[in-house]
C-alpha cells in the first residue's frame, strides 16, 4: 500500500508571545537532487507556492468594508477573527476534499482546515498582523482513497497584537487565547505543537496538492506539485514519500528507492517510508531485504492501518455479519474519525436485523464526514434508515386481526 501524508490543519487563533530559548545547529536540509523531470509531462496547471497565501480583489474588498466595520468595534485581532468566522459574516463550511489556496476559500466559502489557516494568515498581513505557524502534534489520523493511504497531520496559527509603529518596543502576547477549530478545543489544549516556518506551511500546501491529484490519477501534475514542495522547503519530509509514490506508479524503481531511504537516513523509524520501501524493493525481487525492512515494520505498526476493516468487507461479503461487526467495531475503537468504518458497521448490524444501531452508525458517519459529498450520501443513508425505522415502529402498533374480525 502507498503512504502519502497530507495536513488536516487544526485551527487555532492565539495570542503570540516572544519567547527566547538555546541557539541550536540546525541539521542540514536532506538532498534535492532525486528530480526525474524528463520522465513527466508538464503540468496542466500553474504551480506558484505565492498562490496559496495572495489577496484577491474580493479578499480586499471584504477587508475593506465588513471586515473594518469589525475591527473599528473590537481592534484588529478580534475584528478580523469575528469577520472571518462569526455567523452570518462569510458562514464558512469545513470541507476536506480538495486544498485550497486563501483566495479559493474565502471564494467557496468552505475549505479544509489548512486553507482556513492560508486564509487568516493572508487577512492578518493585511493588516500588519503578526502570525505565527504551529505544527501540532495529535495522534496519526488515516484515511485511503484509490489503494492510497494518507496520513493526515496538523498545523494551526497564532495571531498577535498589533505591533506598534516602533522597532524600540517589544510587545509581549496576553494570556488570553482565541481558538476556532473543527475539533474540541480540550483535544488540542492536551498536544504539545512546534513553530514552523511559513515555507513549511507552503510546502505542506503543496503536497496537499500532489497527494489530490495522485488520487484523481494525474501522476504528471502531482510530480510537479511534490517537487515544487521539495523546493520550497525540503524538510518537510513527507513530500519526499509522495514523489517517491509517484516514482513507483512510473516504474522508476531506483529513484523511488533513493528518495526513501533519504527519508530514513533523517527518520530510521519513519512508518510511511519504511512500508513504501518494502513494496518497492519487492517490486524489483528484492525479497530478502523486503522482509527485513517488514520485520521493523511490524514492530513499530504491530497491526497496519484499514487490516480490520479489510477483513470485515471479506466477512460480509461471505454473510458473516457477526464477525463482520466484531472487525469493524475494532476499527472504530482505534479510528472513529473515520465515516467510512461507521457506514460499514451499520451495514453489518442492518444486516443482522439491528436498525436501530444502524441507524446510530450511519449518525456517526454523518458526524464524522469531513466532505460535502459524504455529508450529503449519508445524510440520504440516515434519512432512508430513519423511514425504515418509522414503519417498523408502525408495524408494530398495528393490532393482530384473528379469524372472523
Amino acid at each position: 500500500m502507498h503512504h502519502v501524508r497530507r495536513v488536516c490543519a487544526v485551527l487555532a487563533l492565539a495570542c503570540l508571545a516572544c519567547l527566547a530559548g538555546c541557539a541550536v545547529e540546525p541539521m542540514q536540509p536532506p538532498d534535492t537532487n532525486v528530480f526525474r523531470d524528463a520522465a513527466f509531462r508538464p503540468a496542466s496547471v500553474p504551480i506558484d507556492a505565492q498562490e496559496a497565501l495572495k489577496l484577491s480583489p474580493a479578499m480586499q474588498r471584504f477587508a475593506e468594508t465588513e471586515m473594518a466595520s469589525e475591527i473599528r468595534l473590537k481592534g484588529v485581532r478580534d475584528g478580523l477573527i469575528d469577520a472571518l468566522y462569526t455567523k452570518g459574516r462569510l458562514q464558512l463550511d469545513y470541507d476536506s476534499e480538495i486544498t485550497r489556496t486563501a483566495a479559493e476559500a474565502f471564494d467557496a466559502r468552505r475549505g479544509n482546515c489548512l486553507s482556513l489557516v492560508l486564509m487568516t494568515a493572508a487577512f492578518a498581513r493585511q493588516l500588519n498582523l503578526p502570525v505565527r505557524f504551529n505544527s501540532v502534534y495529535l495522534e496519526e489520523a488515516w484515511t485511503r482513497a484509490n489503494g492510497i493511504y494518507f496520513v493526515a497531520g496538523h498545523v494551526n496559527i497564532s495571531l498577535a497584537r498589533p505591533l506598534p509603529n516602533t522597532s524600540r518596543m517589544t510587545v509581549f502576547g496576553d494570556p488570553e487565547l482565541l481558538t476556532i477549530d473543527f475539533l474540541p478545543p480540550e483535544q488540542v489544549k492536551r498536544h504539545r505543537s512546534r513553530v514552523v516556518d511559513e515555507s513549511t506551511i507552503l510546502a505542506m500546501f503543496m503536497n496537499n496538492r500532489a497527494a489530490e491529484a495522485l488520487t484523481l490519477g494525474q501522476i504528471d501534475d502531482a510530480y510537479w506539485w511534490s517537487r515544487a514542495a521539495l523546493q520550497t522547503d525540503s524538510r518537510w519530509l513527507a513530500s519526499y514519500n509522495t514523489l517517491a509514490v509517484l516514482y513507483r506508479r512510473k516504474g522508476l524503481f531506483d529513484a523511488a528507492e533513493k528518495t526513501l531511504r533519504l527519508v530514513l537516513e533523517r527518520e530510521p523509524a519513519n512508518v510511511q517510508a519504511m512500508s513504501n520501501l518494502v513494496l518497492v524493493l519487492t517490486d524489483v525481487g528484492r525479497s530478502a531485504e523486503a522482509d527485513s525492512y517488514s520485520r521493523q515494520l511490524a514492530q513499530l505498526q504491530p497491526v497496519a492501518p484499514y487490516k480490520f476493516f479489510d477483513d470485515g468487507v471479506a466477512a460480509m461479503k461471505a454473510g458473516e455479519f457477526a464477525e463482520a461487526r466484531q472487525l469493524f467495531r475494532k476499527e472504530v475503537a482505534r479510528a472513529a474519525y473515520v465515516p467510512e468504518f461507521h457506514f460499514w458497521l451499520a451495514l453489518a448490524n442492518y444486516g443482522l436485523g439491528d436498525v436501530a444501531s444502524a441507524r446510530g452508525e450511519i449518525a456517526k458517519a454523518l458526524e464524522n464526514s469531513a466532505t460535502t459529498r459524504d455529508r450529503d450520501m449519508y445524510g440520504a443513508k440516515l434519512a432512508w434508515l430513519n423511514e425504515q425505522q418509522r414503519e417498523l415502529r408502525e408495524q408494530r402498533r398495528q393490532p393482530v386481526r384473528g379469524p372472523g374480525t
